[in-house]
């Protein structure tokens, strides 16, 4: 069974956009659309569904298309639905939400909890459009970025962009450097140098999707201001985000954070598995 893309709606111009978003997704990737929304009671429920199914229609007449109203939390039904689904899909804010730049508490929970990925369709139209051939990953020292860096292929590829992979570090305080040493000479004593992260992150999930075209940025300082001034120029975000131990959800992390409430393109979390 194909896993369906999962859009929650609340009829706002926000969750309208991510419907927007999620068909063309779905087209790109061959699988069914599900629109769910939740609410407490059954008024206006309709009106938003058949809003929310003739917009995907438009964007994507050929895609299975199937919609569902359920009486439960939003956060919880979303979480639920993701157990069964190639990838959750928001928009930035719901009804009632802050007209800047904050994501709504409803996102928030979804992104910290979700088992499969979750989408924030955040940013102006040339963004959400796909207009600058551009898909950015960040890459953190260690293992924690791998399923993030091939969900990040696999869109570059299906997109046919490039994808940017992004490394941000700073050197330990007091580490010993040599006269006339390079910038990341005093990291090479605790960790590998940031190009080296990058190539091991990326040298076997490139192997399996040849066909993206992808470069390496290291960048020397706040992995925030890395990523913010990478995506300004990118048509979605990726972000991997570390399982809790012995708990359940997300450790998200203050930079995750970051990008889910400033990021000026859609922003995806991708749980390491």
């Amino acid at each position: 069974m194909t896993l369906p893309l999962v859009v929650g709606i609340d009829g706002s111009e926000a969750s309208l956009e991510a419907v927007d978003w999620a068909a063309e997704e779905a087209v790109r990737h061959g699988v069914p659309l599900r629109l769910l929304h939740a609410v407490v009671r059954d008024d206006e429920a309709a009106d938003v569904l058949g809003a929310a199914a003739a917009r995907a229609g438009k964007t994507a007449p050929t895609v299975p298309l199937s919609s569902e109203v359920v009486h439960e939390d939003a956060a919880f039904a979303l979480t639920g639905e993701g157990r069964n689904a190639f990838a959750l899909v928001l928009g930035p804010r719901g009804r009632g939400g802050l007209s800047g730049m904050l994501l709504g508490s409803v996102g928030l929970a979804v992104a910290a909890r979700a088992d499969c990925p979750v989408i924030v369709v955040r940013g102006s139209r040339e963004h959400r459009d796909g207009r600058f051939g551009n898909i950015v990953v960040g890459v953190e020292e260690g293992e924690g970025s791998g399923t993030a860096v091939r969900f990040a292929l696999r869109e570059a590829q299906v997109r046919r962009c490039r994808l940017v992979a992004v490394h941000a570090w700073s050197a330990a305080a007091g580490a010993p450097t040599p006269p006339r040493a390079p910038s990341w000479y005093a990291l090479e004593a605790y960790r590998r140098p940031p190009a080296q992260v990058l190539d091991d992150a990326l040298r076997d999930p490139a192997q399996r999707y040849r066909d993206a075209s992808v470069s390496r940025r290291v960048f020397e300082g706040p992995a925030r201001r890395a990523l913010l001034e990478a995506a300004s120029e990118a048509d979605l975000l990726v972000v991997g985000a570390h399982r809790r131990k012995g708990h359940l959800g997300l450790q998200l992390g203050l930079t995750n954070h970051a990008m889910l409430h400033h990021a000026p393109c859609p922003i995806a979390v991708v749980p390491q598995i």
